[in-house]
């Protein structure tokens, strides 16, 4: 016989690994017995929710907002309610606070306690919805440099989710508002201060936001630009927008704005419509006289004897 008939013959045995089956009532009895895993709990999410003194007409509402750098108290324990449709300064002194505290409204600098809301949604607990209904002029804002003024809009409203053909028709109504028209292939370092912060303005503007908030937007701008800047807010605000802004020159957001605070040291020492906080002075007047009044200035009588 030979190797291959020898083979077919041998028995073929059942592999080591193979296990014997369980009969079917053992296997039931098995999985009914095995004890259920405890379910894990999922931490609980923290409740993005408007303060009990929110309401509709808020658009922006701060509360208890402080902060401190190296132990030097910035801003104390600060509130602040803006409601829809106001065109809202804030004033105050060099130090005093204000573009630290815009900086808080906008998320871009974290407070030490305090909360902000913005149409409800807590600025740090819900930022994407916080944010979306803001615009925002940073103090000492630097755009790409390397861009055109065109290409720094477009950039903007593709971040905040327009399509192409809507940035690019939004672009063009903005340059026409600004009068920049002319200006928007040159790159950004090329332009002045004041081109370079109406471009910056424009692209706070582009995703058409519910709230603006403005820190220092007049700084660098011609007396020309201001007063079309000035129109294109007043403009903003009558459609049904809000703006918020900080200034050092009184006598424009005495003529623009019709709600103000006054913040000295941190703290606001006064806030309300334009003719509560004036009470029947200028502002700079009643300004001045919350910040601690005139200085006498003496010991410059030298200064008067003029050198030949």
């Amino acid at each position: 016989m030979d190797a291959e008939a020898t083979a077919a013959e041998a028995p073929v045995e059942a592999p080591e690994a193979a296990a014997e089956v369980a009969p079917e009532e053992e296997i039931e009895t098995r999985v009914a017995v095995e004890p259920e895993p405890e379910p894990v709990a999922e931490p609980e999410a923290m409740p993005v929710t408007a303060p009990a003194t929110f309401s509709k007409e808020n658009v922006l509402h701060v509360e208890g907002l402080t902060k401190s750098f190296d132990e030097k108290l910035a801003v104390d324990q600060l509130d602040l309610t803006v409601n829809v449709g106001a065109f809202y300064g804030i004033v105050g002194p060099n130090g005093a606070g204000k573009t630290t505290t815009l900086s808080m409204m906008t998320g871009l600098l974290r407070p030490d306690s305090g909360t902000v809301h913005v149409y409800g949604a807590e600025v740090w607990d819900d930022p994407v919805v916080a944010k979306r209904n803001m615009g925002v002029l940073p103090d000492r804002l630097k755009l790409f440099e390397r861009l055109t003024g065109a290409q720094a809009l477009y950039y903007a409203g593709v971040l905040r989710g327009l399509d192409e053909p809507t940035v690019r028709k939004r672009t063009t109504d903005l340059a026409a508002a600004f009068g920049i028209e002319d200006s928007l292939g040159r790159l950004v370092t090329d332009y002045s201060a004041g081109m370079t912060k109406k471009v910056a303005l424009a692209a706070a503007m582009i995703h058409s936001p519910r709230l603006l908030v403005l820190d220092e937007p007049f700084e660098s701008v011609d007396p020309v630009s201001a007063a079309t800047v000035t129109e294109i807010l007043k403009n903003y605000v009558n459609a049904g927008g809000t703006v918020v802004l900080s200034s050092h020159s009184m006598d424009l957001v005495q003529r623009i704005c019709d709600h103000v605070a006054v913040i000295v040291n941190g703290v606001v020492l006064a806030d309300g419509t334009m003719d509560e906080v004036r009470a029947g002075r200028s502002l700079e007047e009643r300004f001045v006289e919350l910040a601690g009044g005139r200085k006498h200035v003496e010991g410059l009588e030298w200064l008067h004897s003029f050198s030949d």
